[in-house]
């Protein structure tokens, strides 16, 4: 057995969303890696071994945020929120969260249809190029979200204020993070008061109720920050790496476009090759215990690589290949996994689905509108994502 590997290498690789990083290619299935933070964690990016640590409960999530737990970047919330379904589910919400997030909550479906007409119009008005990260995939995403919490639309450029600095990766931490918190939950605890649509409204009719006494306002408001927070940073950016694929594939792209049937297979597979997971997904081992070749020791950090998982050949035989036909293609890691498997992930799917559908058919022979070289990607944070996204179509296509 082996206890460390040199060199050590720094983590993240890199925040490109056009390739994958070519050390994970060279990677052994455990390795020793330095985090932003400075900290040395385990870096897991075999299939098999991101399944063992996704489902092994002696490799917690709640645990990374002790104090004196090594970090993989300085906390941007309060470290009791780290565990934020656990949270939920201990306070008696999971079973409200559940049902707001579901996509076939009545109504759900038509309004995001509706709404991605709308934003789909407007870029079409506005004519190529357009950036369609500013014009769709984020308007989109906010948009959904303060449906399903019930709050007002016009709420969203407040709240998504807070995301860059909320799921930024920094090695020390960072005074406005604490700052924008305190701001939503005050805005979100203010809605308790006055929103009886959506999540919120379910929340606020909670609220002195047998079995929620000890649920204060603070828990409810939280609720609804976390998910406004998380929920939009993942399906926008799941949404424009999406695009960011197809955009980079254009043969795959024109053949989605001509056949939008494939499209709930072509979801899971775009999710599968995928970059948007900029860092890798903590756990803290809460024991001694061999993991591959290595022994880790309790105390430990351990990082978990969904995209090491994703491309791995022995699962996805030739996984840089853009499939839709692939066979496993939903055995992807994106969504995480275990116990905090992602509760939201047929509400990402249908979004992404509805949202490429809707692009797709309006804009078919969608291309880059400048050299792919030339995107920005952002650093520095949990998400691989393109400042901008500029687009063009085929005019004809009106």
């Amino acid at each position: 057995m082996t206890t460390h590997a040199e060199p050590i290498l720094d983590f993240p690789f890199t925040w490109d969303g056009t390739h994958l990083p070519a050390q994970i290619g060279e990677l052994a299935p455990v390795v020793k890696v330095r985090t932003i933070a400075g900290a040395e964690a385990w870096l897991v990016s075999s299939y098999e071994l991101v399944k063992q640590v996704l489902e092994d409960d002696r490799f917690s999530l709640k645990n990374t945020s002790d104090p004196g737990a090594p970090r993989q970047y300085a906390l941007t919330i309060p470290p009791e929120v780290v565990n934020n379904m656990g949270n939920i589910t201990g306070a008696g919400l999971r079973k409200a969260v559940m049902k707001a997030i579901n996509p076939k909550a009545p109504g759900l479906q038509e309004w995001m249809e509706g709404h991605a007409a709308e934003l789909v119009e407007r870029m079409l008005r506005h004519g190529a190029p357009v950036d369609i990260r500013s014009m769709f995939t984020d308007p989109f995403s906010e948009a959904m979200h303060c449906q399903i919490l019930g709050i007002p639309h016009e709420a969203a450029p407040l709240l998504s204020e807070s995301l860059p600095i909320a799921f930024m990766n920094s090695p020390r931490e960072i005074p406005a993070a604490r700052l924008n918190w305190d701001r939503d939950i005050a805005y979100m605890t203010a809605r308790l008061d006055d929103t009886e649509q959506g999540l919120i409204g379910d929340l606020a009719k909670l609220r002195g109720t047998e079995g929620y006494e000890h649920v204060s306002d603070e828990m409810f408001a939280t609720v609804g920050v976390t998910l406004f927070g998380a929920g939009v940073i993942s399906t926008a950016g799941f949404l424009a790496m999406a695009l960011v694929t197809l955009l980079t594939h254009p043969e795959e792209a024109d053949h989605l476009a001509d056949h939008p049937e494939l499209m709930p297979q072509a979801v899971d597979e775009l999710l599968r090759i995928n970059l948007s997971i900029g860092d890798g997904l903590p756990r803290l081992a809460m024991e001694d215990m061999t993991l591959g070749e290595v022994e880790v020791k309790k105390g430990e950090l351990v990082l978990v690589l969904p995209e090491g998982a994703n491309f791995d050949p022995s699962v996805f035989p030739d996984p840089h290949r853009l499939d839709f036909t692939r066979a496993n293609s939903s055995a992807h890691f994106s969504f995480g996994g275990g116990s905090h498997y992602c509760p939201a992930t047929a509400l990402g799917k249908k979004h992404a689905e509805i949202g490429l559908r809707a692009v797709l058919a309006a804009m078919p022979r969608l291309r880059l509108a400048v050299p792919v070289e030339q995107l920005v990607w952002r650093t520095g944070f949990m998400k691989r994502l393109p400042e901008r996204l500029p687009v063009m179509w085929q005019p004809s296509a009106r």
